[in-house]
């Protein structure tokens, strides 16, 4: 399933790991209120990698988390959605509006394997210092490069190069940013 191969989406193995992330990012949300430090070990528990100084306002919803990491001194706003079938890799120095939605999973177009059930996941790669607006939409397999800024409510269907804006549905490279 993380390699990107099709699998059944009802497997009940499946079920046991989406209800542990269900049930952490409901416990975080929870502590986030409470006591900021149990909320920070909560977070920690509940994705692969948290760096220093990383802020993530719930809700924050996940099919695992396990397979999310986030760079040290990312900013996430309130209600980011990373289904994390496949790894979701967040740099440094980030900036995510509110519900953003990384989205790693797939569905064949074949009407047939739909009806069996398969789907698959391609991983999502975002870089350092990226910028991207409330309401956006990364579709799986997707990398957006280093400095680059997406637009609110944008689709990002494809790779995004470095030091860009995008913009659209789909998203497109609208500006270059000057390399500081």
């Amino acid at each position: 399933m993380v390699a990107g191969d099709l699998y059944i989406a009802d497997d009940p193995r499946i079920d046991e790991g989406t209800y542990r992330g269900s049930q952490l990012a409901a416990d975080y949300a929870s502590a986030y209120v409470e006591d900021r430090d149990a909320a920070r070990g909560v977070l920690g528990h509940l994705l692969g990698h948290v760096g220093d100084g990383v802020e993530v306002r719930p809700p924050l919803w996940v099919d695992y988390g396990g397979n999310i990491t986030i760079g040290a001194g990312t900013f996430v706003n309130y209600g980011l959605t990373a289904l994390d079938v496949a790894p979701i890799t967040i740099g440094r120095s980030c900036q995510i509006a509110t519900h953003v939605q990384l989205l790693t999973p797939w569905h064949p177009v074949d009407p047939q394997p739909r009806r069996d059930g398969l789907e698959a996941a391609s991983p999502i790669t975002i870089g350092d210092n990226v910028w991207i607006g409330g309401g956006a939409i990364v579709q799986p397999g997707v990398t957006i490069g280093d400095n680059s800024v997406v637009g609110a409510g944008s689709v990002v269907t494809k790779d995004v190069p470095p030091n860009v804006v995008v913009v659209g549905n789909p998203a497109r490279v609208i500006r270059h940013l000057e390399d500081e």
